[in-house]
């Protein structure tokens, strides 16, 4: 009953309060029994602001999941690359590149996108090779693709990427997303291109 009305707390809005209340009898000597009220459980700032940020998180997986929805509607036709993927509810959404655990990744922020290519096969040393083999071709890689890319060999750390931002707009710019989205598909359609025959010799390195 307690974890009930904390839930209720943090859910429902800051003006509706639940209290869970215990009543006891009391008796001193021989007077006659009195009632005694104590609040177990009831509101705080602390869980309304769990509240809060709960409802946060919810609206805004709701709103990554009706973008990525739309994006994969409109890449339809277009490229197969997401073909086989589930919208998600977070900020990014990936499929594999043909070698595991590297991955093509649509990413987008409030108000900023970017697609990825992001190498973690879970050794390190592995990462480092597939990703000089590809920094190897970057010259060809980035004149196929039309523009530079970010290359990430993030030495201390154990995965490594290779990026592309799209700066402005992101999921908070809602009336804008057909625009958002055209844009992240002609980019991955490219950074895909730029990166498949590589990324299939880099195969040789592993």
């Amino acid at each position: 009953h307690e974890a009930a009305i904390h839930w209720l707390n943090e859910m429902l809005p800051a003006d509706t309060a639940f209290y869970l209340l215990k009543l006891e009898a009391y008796r001193i000597g021989d007077s006659l029994p009195a009632p005694l009220l104590t609040v177990v459980a009831g509101p705080s700032p602390e869980s309304k602001e769990i509240g809060a940020q709960k409802k946060e998180l919810a609206e805004r997986n709701k709103l990554y999941l009706k973008f990525w929805e739309q994006l994969l509607e409109r890449a339809k036709g277009r490229t197969s690359l997401h073909a086989q993927v589930s919208p998600s509810k977070g900020y990014w959404l990936s499929t594999g590149a043909g070698i595991g655990g590297v991955e093509f990744i649509y990413v987008v922020l409030a108000h900023e996108a970017r697609v990825e290519l992001y190498i973690d096969t879970g050794e390190a040393e592995k990462n480092k090779r597939i990703f000089d083999a590809l920094f190897a071709h970057k010259e060809q890689i980035e004149e196929t693709f039309g523009a530079p890319l970010r290359w990430d060999r993030l030495d201390e750390r154990r995965a490594s990427a290779v990026r592309y931002d799209l700066p402005d707009g992101g999921v908070r710019d809602q009336e804008r997303w057909p625009e958002i989205q055209e844009r992240l598909i002609e980019t991955m359609i490219r950074f895909e291109r730029a990166l498949r025959p590589e990324i299939e010799r880099a195969r040789t390195v592993l």
